[in-house]
């Protein structure tokens, strides 16, 4: 405890160090800004005839070289200044996870508070007023596009010129329009993949997790197929009525492929009848294995429109790829799974040996593989340890609702297991814990499962209590349960290897509620009496290591370093083929390079870059990783025959009876009852309450309509869900 404490303090910036870092943030912001700011403004006038008959042609001229060929004015316009965004972006979030973040001035908190009210709004669910803001905005960038193309495209269009060609004025409409609608999509597919990096530097720069932006990649995803869709219909139609259907077989070799289109059409629409909320649910892996039709989905993209257009998308596209080979290399490896507590209520809590080096902020996850239930299936469990007050262990709290759920669960309960293959890929969460501590009280309302990221969260307290001695909010938990079999989760709010004594600072109320039952089966002021919570204790192989961050401490410095030395080495490669191959090929022959064949070129040398750049990487901080390893496999000592009851993480202090006695007084268990949590919120007269909810989506709903009704200022929303 005291190491800990001291590690802590000598890790505290200086006030001089904490300036510079501030004053350094503050420019790296003031640039990002301003590139993003440059970046819509391209995409707002990328549709007019200023850009496309002043700005375009006189970029070409002066970017105009034997290297890069026509691609090289997109690369200058889009890849470029958003892979510099996201280098920049990893710097500042770096300095912020170090030094701390910028304070805010309380009118502006005041501010913004007032926009991150929650909003119901029926198929978006609980959104923001900042949500609802951006989104408005987005769909008036898209309308301003698509009319500001058709504007323009139909001022041309006349009976003489229809003529022409031997179409009708309808005719030539609708195949202008048909194309349009396909350059309006393409707006959609530009943002479509930044959500999804989990380890993106530009998500937590605007403040955003993962987890809670898988919803715009949906928003996004319906935009991007209807107006896709729509696209491919259209033309389709335009073909038959002007007895062009041959078309439909065309895959030019210097033009636009049109095979290549339908092809990534059908991908496309296979994921997105897939993806509806109904099916997803009911066939989670139909829709877990047929969204890896993207990979097919952007190939056959970029063979449809060239890599030369391709490169306004292939930003978002390119960080999501590069995150994406992170997380093989990472899942490559096993973890060590320590231990299990199984509970009566058809919950377990896996034990992981952890890293000191790696930390991760209360209610982040991880996605988890266990090969032998499902070689390929991945699903993302909420961490419910802390990794200040367990420095060595990483936890988890699986409840067994579906298939995948439910095998583990048996698996673990047996009692012949004594190994289990696990692969993890995270963690991912927010970057900072500021959150926290903003508001005089949190009240924290959950519904089943959905207790487990706030124990992460009430163990990051008490260490902020018990060790750091910082003053921290009131907590009030309320717990909704259905049987009183579920209780037994409480017991899972304490670490095994707890040993602190709550003081009298650390101000707890749990209030649990069973729902289904109307009086207690058992006497649950008395633990002795509750259903035993039997622990399972494993052997891990001698390659398995424990979870450690996938680029080491200075993870994000890292992922700067791949960025930009991945996208040098593309660029590089690049121009040394376009010089030397394609562009003889172009000019001294009667041949010309086909598109497709420059397409596939650039795919390969994008994928090499990333490989290289990134295994280079993943496998220098590996090796850091196994010398930690190995000497926390000497401080354990060896590993025991048999299955002790206390061989690691002081599992002999399983049941410390001080602090379980102090959760025990400050809990209250309510029978046959709802939480009134109207009256509950409203009773709570402090200036700033923070309001948090995780559980089913009725659940969600009604606490985000009691933030939302105007009664009470002092409620601040916060909604945790790990649904899709």
């Amino acid at each position: 405890m005291d190491a800990r404490v001291t590690m802590v303090k000598r890790s505290t910036p200086s006030s001089h160090e904490l300036g510079a870092s501030n004053a350094l943030r503050a420019a790296t912001m003031a640039v990002v800004v301003v590139i993003l700011l440059g970046h819509i403004m391209i995409l707002v006038m990328t549709p007019t005839k200023v850009f496309r008959q002043k700005w375009l042609p006189k970029l070409r001229v002066d970017a105009n070289s034997t290297f890069f060929g026509p691609q090289g004015v997109t690369i200058l316009l889009y890849p470029f200044p958003i892979l510099l965004l996201a280098v920049l972006a990893c710097v500042y979030v770096h300095l912020g996870k170090r030094y701390g973040s910028i304070n805010m001035g309380r009118e502006l908190k005041q501010r913004l508070g007032i926009w991150k009210r929650p909003e119901m709004i029926k198929g978006l669910g609980i959104v923001s007023r900042i949500e609802v803001a951006f989104l408005a905005m987005f769909l008036a960038l898209l309308v301003w596009s698509f009319s500001t193309y058709l504007r323009i495209a139909f001022a041309s269009i006349n009976p003489q010129s229809a003529a022409k060609v031997g179409e009708k004025v309808w005719e030539a409409k609708l195949g202008s329009a048909a194309l349009r609608l396909g350059l309006v999509g393409n707006i959609c597919l530009c943002f479509l993949f930044y959500p999804v990096t989990r380890g993106s530097s530009v998500l937590p720069f605007f403040g955003l997790t993962s987890e809670a932006s898988v919803k715009y990649h949906i928003w996004i995803g319906h935009i991007l197929m209807t107006l896709f869709t729509a696209h491919g219909v259209c033309q389709i139609i335009y073909w038959i009525v002007t007895d062009q259907s041959s078309q439909m077989l065309k895959w030019s070799k210097t033009e636009v492929s049109n095979v290549g289109g339908e092809l990534s059409l059908i991908a496309g629409l296979l994921m997105w009848v897939t993806s509806f909320h109904g099916i997803r649910r009911r066939m989670f892996e139909l829709f877990f294995y047929t969204h890896h039709l993207y990979i097919l989905f952007i190939v056959f993209y970029i063979f449809h429109v060239g890599i030369s257009y391709a490169c306004i998308m292939l930003p978002g596209f390119y960080l999501f790829l590069l995150d994406r080979f992170l997380r093989f290399l990472q899942s490559r490896q096993g973890v060590r799974l320590v231990s299990a507590r199984v509970l009566p209520c058809e919950i377990v809590e896996l034990n992981f040996s952890k890293s000191p080096g790696l930390s991760y902020s209360p209610t982040s996850s991880m996605f988890m593989n266990v090969p032998s239930i499902s070689k390929l299936q991945w699903h993302p469990f909420t961490i419910s340890s802390s990794s200040n007050l367990e420095p060595e262990k990483l936890s988890v709290i699986i409840k067994g609702e579906g298939s995948w759920t439910k095998k583990l669960n048996h698996m673990v309960s047996s009692s012949s297991l004594d190994h289990l293959d696990v692969s993890i890929e995270g963690p991912y969460g927010p970057v900072s814990t500021d959150f926290l501590l903003r508001h005089e009280t949190l009240v924290m309302v959950s519904g089943g499962s959905g207790i487990t990221p706030f124990i992460s969260m009430i163990r990051e307290f008490i260490f902020m209590s018990e060790t750091l001695k910082h003053k921290t909010p009131k907590l009030q938990l309320i717990a909704a349960f259905k049987n009183s079999s579920d209780l037994t989760i409480l017991d899972l709010i304490l670490p095994i290897s707890t040993n602190y004594q709550l003081s009298n600072n650390f101000d707890i109320q749990i209030d649990a509620y069973v729902t289904r039952e109307k009086e207690p089966t058992l006497d649950h002021s008395n633990y002795n009496s509750k259903p035993s919570i039997r622990s399972v204790w494993f052997k891990p192989k001698p390659s398995d290591l424990p979870i450690s961050p996938t680029l080491g401490p200075s993870s994000w410095l890292w992922l700067a370093a791949i960025i930009s030395s991945s996208f040098i080495i593309f660029l590089i490669l690049m121009g040394t083929i376009t010089r030397y191959h394609i562009y003889p090929i172009d000019h001294n022959t009667n041949h010309i390079y086909s598109m497709a064949s420059r397409s596939a070129l650039n795919m390969a040398l994008i994928c090499f870059s990333i490989a290289t750049t990134a295994s280079a990487a993943f496998y220098w901080n590996k090796k850091q990783n196994m010398r930690e390893a190995n000497q926390i496999k000497s401080l354990e000592g060896p590993t025991p025959a048999g299955s002790p009851s206390s061989w690691f993480f002081n599992a002999d202090r399983e049941m410390e009876s001080l602090p379980q006695l102090s959760l025990s007084q400050s809990t209250t268990v309510h029978y046959g009852e709802r939480p009134d949590l109207k009256r509950i919120m409203f009773e709570h007269k402090e200036a700033s309450i923070g309001v948090l909810v995780c559980g089913p989506k009725k659940l969600r709903h009604e606490v985000a309509r009691i933030c939302s009704s105007g009664l009470a200022d002092n409620l601040h929303f916060k909604s945790i869900s790990f649904s899709w």
